[in-house]
């Protein structure tokens, strides 16, 4: 039996045959190069393997271990000795391999948990020979267990959604939470560009996984808005996204192998955060222009003073058109759309406070079914858009219904006050905003009945003065 000095592992091969020096060699560099311990016992028990992992854990050399009968009396205590060699050997004798965990004395006298692996070496006849142990730490083995678990859990049933991207940037794996948000099957996605996957917002998730790849995961998860196909057409989520590069651990210097990205669908929390938001602002905007109207003394400039503070965030443009007053030589029954009257309205061209006009009296050349006449008529609120046309289409959409040129999406709050219908009040916005709401109906209709309560006070206020005189 040979001992190998310089590598700390043994072969049964005996002394070395003229050529054979090369696979003695190789077989040392293998058994000391691996992982976990192993040692080996002909099918007398006798050591005739340690590697140098077995040498670490437990402290005894090769040299040591090597010709010793079993574990007794060195690496087991006495009175589990029997039991440890008797459960090592019986796998000569079985099928496949075996699991046992043994308490194992080191050099030191200290005492340490394995878990070991055993399975039979056959001869050149397939009889048994003699079996092989590998062997480690319990809490090591629990460890990769329990990375492994971990894993496989991640991948399956894990409540966000978990995507190994490669270094191409194309899904390697994708989880069950994955698959479903972005409403494919899990395979289906493999390989794919991401521009595939995703409408919207794959610039910005190939420039976050390139940005990982070279220099590491961020120190804080990222909120990232995309738009995801489906076949009801295009939804906009949001998603909080961590992001992990992966490095073989194999390797001498880290090699990215891709990148781990998590994230968990927060669209509703986000949307719910944005509404409290906007209800804030604009409940603050209400707040200050009650407080601004109150300071005016022309219950019409309060009017304007309204809407000046409901544009901020809100609209592009805002006009208000009154009913015209009718003659009283004038048969009240006439039919006919109402006529409106431009009271105020914002700058066309650069930004500034809404201007009283309309001292003419002269009706605005509004069209029969006009939204603002629609929303007299009904006394209720009226939307209109252009929809998805040209800039062009777009402005003549808008030239048709007398409202500036950039304007896409409009939306016709009725003024009443007491009953009555004093006019109407529109907001306007451009192509490059998004259509009115139906929280965005209902602000308006909050703003058109201060605007009215005005209105209202001025003709009063007009009416006493006339009557004064």
């Amino acid at each position: 039996m040979n001992t190998s000095r310089r590598s700390g592992t043994t072969d049964e091969l005996g002394p070395d045959e003229p050529g054979e020096s090369g696979g003695s060699d190789l077989l040392a560099a293998l058994l000391d190069g691996m992982d976990a311990a192993l040692c080996a016992f002909d099918a007398d028990g006798v050591v005739t393997h340690w590697n140098r992992e077995a040498e670490r854990i437990l402290g005894w050399t090769a040299a040591e271990a090597v010709g010793r009968h079993g574990f007794a009396g060195w690496a087991v205590r006495s009175a589990d000795a029997e039991e440890v060699h008797t459960r090592l050997m019986s796998a000569m004798h079985a099928p496949g391999r075996q699991v046992h965990e043994f308490a194992l004395v080191t050099k030191d006298g200290g005492r340490i948990l394995v878990r070991t692996q055993t399975a039979a070496v056959r001869g050149p006849e397939g009889k048994p020979a003699g079996v092989y142990c590998a062997f480690s730490e319990v809490h090591a083995q629990i460890d990769l267990e329990r990375s492994i678990a971990l894993s496989e859990a991640l991948l399956e049933d894990a409540s966000w959604g978990v995507v190994l991207v490669d270094a191409d940037l194309r899904p390697a794996v994708v989880n069950a939470y994955a698959a479903r948000t972005l409403g494919i099957r899990r395979t289906s996605a493999l390989g794919r560009p991401l521009g595939e996957l995703l409408a919207q917002g794959v610039e910005e998730l190939e420039a976050a996984l390139t940005h990982v790849l070279s220099e590491g995961a961020p120190p804080a998860p990222a909120e990232m808005w995309v738009s995801v196909r489906g076949p009801e057409g295009e939804k906009r989520r949001c998603w909080r996204s961590g992001f992990l590069r992966l490095a073989s651990p194999l390797a001498e210097e880290p090699v990215p192998l891709g990148v781990g990205w998590l994230f968990q669908d927060v669209t509703e929390a986000k949307q719910g955060e944005q509404d409290a938001a906007l209800l804030r602002f604009r409940t603050n905007q209400l707040h200050r222009a009650a407080r601004a109207a109150a300071e005016c003394e022309n219950p019409a400039e309060a009017a304007t003073v309204h809407l000046d503070f409901a544009l901020a965030g809100f609209a592009d443009h805002a006009l208000i058109d009154r009913v015209a007053a009718v003659s009283s030589t004038a048969d009240e029954k006439a039919p006919g759309p109402p006529r409106l009257v431009r009271l105020a309205e914002t700058p066309a061209g650069a930004p500034g406070p809404s201007l009283l006009t309309g001292a003419a009296g002269l009706p605005v050349r509004y069209e029969e079914g006009h939204p603002a006449l629609q929303c007299v008529e009904r006394a209720g609120t009226v939307r209109a858009d252009a929809g998805s046309v040209s800039a062009e289409r777009a402005g003549a959409w808008a030239a048709e219904r007398q409202w500036p040129g950039d304007a896409a999406h409009g939306l016709c709050a009725v003024l009443r006050s007491r009953g009555r219908t004093l006019g109407v009040v529109t907001f306007l916005r451009g192509a490059a905003r998004g259509r009115f709401e139906r929280s965005d109906t209902a602000y308006a209709e909050d703003v058109a009945g201060r605007i009215a309560a005005a209105l209202d006070l001025a003709e009063a206020a007009r009416a006493g003065t006339d009557g004064g005189r």
